[in-house]
């Protein structure tokens, strides 16, 4: 089957095709073996003629381990034959402790291929492939593969799911079933699966950073993120129990009209803006109807702002002495903390009161950047979406997250995030805010790394993208945590159909990679430049696999390898329409 080795060029052997009647067919991306002296050398054959045969080199065999890459090339003398079992139970995979199945090999009569747990899901994972090419399954099969093995039982694992069409519910939904330690939850932007067991998705608000609150309202230049930063100190001042809120709340209103009357506007001016101000921002004790007492008599707020017939207040010292007593500079020193509770109308209340302070009502630039906050805000606050940011009571960071990841009193693994009924933009600001949230739990850890998350983006494009955050906010979450999250516990599972719409920075993190059938040219020219294992004998072989069948390489693998993945059980609902059947129904 084999001849002598020709000649060696660069990385591949050129091996004589024997003239006998031997069957040479089959053995395109076959494993073979060069014994050489003291050292046997594996390689894999990746182009057959009608008198050579290509065999690229992969790396160096020992007795019970693979060593990828070679420093000593065979002789031409160097006996060359096929891979044996005992050498393919090392390039497939030790089946022991802390490992599991994660398909078979259609080359070598179904052989199963295990892979190590820790090298797989300690690093960042990408799974990419055309509709239609087994993506959907091979992730539910892969998650699966994970709680159906007795001999291993992920207790404390915390898989998110972030499932753009609800494709994960029938996958997992019945984990309990594997053991009725394990339980599935799922989070729905959809009210009518509320009945299916459903959780409405619901975030805190007082959660939220700066930098959340700008991806939210979709801010766009660095000059809305102080105004966006004052906001949040004015919603949480507010929130405060006791007199501390109506006295910030009269200091700021007070100190905005008297930057008016002290301009050189006319009476008449000065008048309709502080009328304007005390629409929009007032309380109970300082509003247009307020009583103003002064000597022996009492006039009305509004009543103080006649004009006489030199065009002057008419009670400009009484007016002056009435809100001045207001003013209170020691307030602005005030720190308030993050611990109450408010919703999104008591947001829009202080991004008001932020548009009369900071000079905002006389810088026309601030002043329209603060409005296109404001409308945005309106429109969330008044909008369908506003039901996912209504959570009902106060919690911390720390009780969310538990809560997320419990179930009928019991720890969930798997918890789903059902965003179809929440649009594009939504969908992938609420990504980002539970990333965020997620990394910064993992960071505050007293023991590092030590509650693991796996944040499984499905259509992971429509999120990890090369967007405008690193502008604005001086980093994009995604790109943080591929970077940082591994060392945090912090881990990505990426799944998309266009990796060419992603994040350059995030797939260059990751380790490990599951490659279905991929044809678009800009995508595997992407591919090819981006991942450094991604060889042309790579490329080749993805394209032309079954459905359900990938390109493994990676940290994770000794070579890169074809898998067939079995089906998942139960399935996600991913399948095409049957067409056939609803047309003649």
């Amino acid at each position: 089957m084999f001849g002598k080795i020709v000649y060696i060029s660069d990385n591949i052997a050129h091996v004589e095709v024997p003239k006998t009647d031997e069957v040479v067919v089959n053995l395109m991306n076959r494993h073979v073996v060069f014994e050489d002296e003291d050292k046997k050398i594996l390689g894999e054959v990746e182009d057959i003629s009608p008198e050579v045969m290509k065999i690229r080199f992969l790396g160096e065999l020992t007795k019970d381990s693979f060593i990828g890459g070679v420093l000593r090339k065979p002789n031409l003398t160097a006996k060359t034959r096929l891979i044996n079992e005992e050498e393919l139970k090392i390039i497939m995979g030790d089946p022991g402790e802390g490992s599991f199945v994660l398909g078979v090999s259609p080359l070598y009569d179904e052989m199963p291929i295990n892979i190590n747990i820790n090298e797989v899901c300690s690093n960042h994972l990408a799974i990419f492939g055309n509709t239609g090419s087994g993506k959907s399954y091979g992730v539910a099969r892969f998650i699966q593969s994970l709680f159906y093995d007795p001999k291993f039982v992920p207790l404390r694992s915390n898989f998110m799911i972030f499932d753009a069409y609800g494709e994960y519910h029938n996958a997992f939904r019945n984990l309990s079933q594997v053991n009725p330690n394990y339980n599935f939850k799922f989070y729905t932007t959809n009210k009518s699966q509320l009945k299916e067991g459903g959780e409405l998705l619901r975030i805190p608000l007082w959660l939220l950073g700066v930098d959340d609150y700008a991806l939210l309202l979709n801010a766009e230049k660095h000059s809305q993120l102080p105004i966006i930063e004052r906001m949040i100190k004015l919603v949480r001042v507010f929130a405060t129990e006791g007199d501390i809120s109506t006295r910030y709340k009269n200091h700021l209103i007070a100190k905005a009209i008297m930057d008016i009357m002290y301009t050189n506007q006319t009476s008449a001016s000065k008048r309709n803006d502080i009328f304007s101000i005390l629409a929009s921002c007032s309380t109970q004790q300082f509003n247009l109807e307020a009583p103003v007492q002064g000597i022996g008599y009492v006039r009305k707020f509004r009543d103080c702002f006649l004009i006489d017939t030199a065009g002057q207040f008419t009670e400009s010292v009484l007016v002056t002495q009435y809100i001045t007593s207001f003013i209170d500079e020691e307030l602005e020193k005030y720190e308030p903390t993050a611990n109450h509770f408010f919703t999104l109308d008591d947001v829009e209340k202080a991004l008001q009161f932020t548009l009369i302070s900071e000079g905002l009502l006389r810088n026309e630039k601030l002043y329209n950047e603060a409005i296109t906050l404001k409308v945005r805000l309106h429109a969330l606050a008044v909008g369908e979406n506003k039901e996912f940011f209504n959570y009902p009571q106060y919690i911390t960071m720390e009780n969310y997250i538990a809560s997320l990841v419990t179930y009928n009193n019991k720890k969930a693994q798997i918890v789903n995030f059902n965003l179809e009924d929440a649009d594009d933009r939504l969908s992938k600001t609420i990504v980002k805010i539970y990333a965020k949230l997620f990394f910064d739990f993992t960071k505050r850890l007293n023991e590092r790394a030590s509650i693991p998350f796996h944040l499984v983006l499905e259509e992971s494009h429509r999120y990890v993208q090369n967007d405008n955050d690193n502008f604005l906010l001086g980093y994009n979450i995604f790109e943080r945590i591929a970077k940082e999250g591994r060392k945090f516990g912090m881990l990505l599972f990426l799944i998309s159909q266009r990796p060419v719409e992603l994040s350059e920075t995030v797939i260059s993190q990751c380790s490990n990679f599951l490659i279905f059938k991929m044809t678009h040219p800009r995508d595997l020219e992407y591919m090819e430049k981006m991942l450094p294992n991604m060889s042309a004998e790579i490329m080749e072989k993805q394209k032309s696999l079954q459905p359900g069948t990938c390109v493994a390489f990676g940290r994770a693998f000794s070579i890169p390898m074809i898998v067939k993945m079995p089906l998942p059980n139960p399935e996600p609902y991913s399948t095409n329409a049957d067409i056939v059947g609803r047309w003649t129904q």
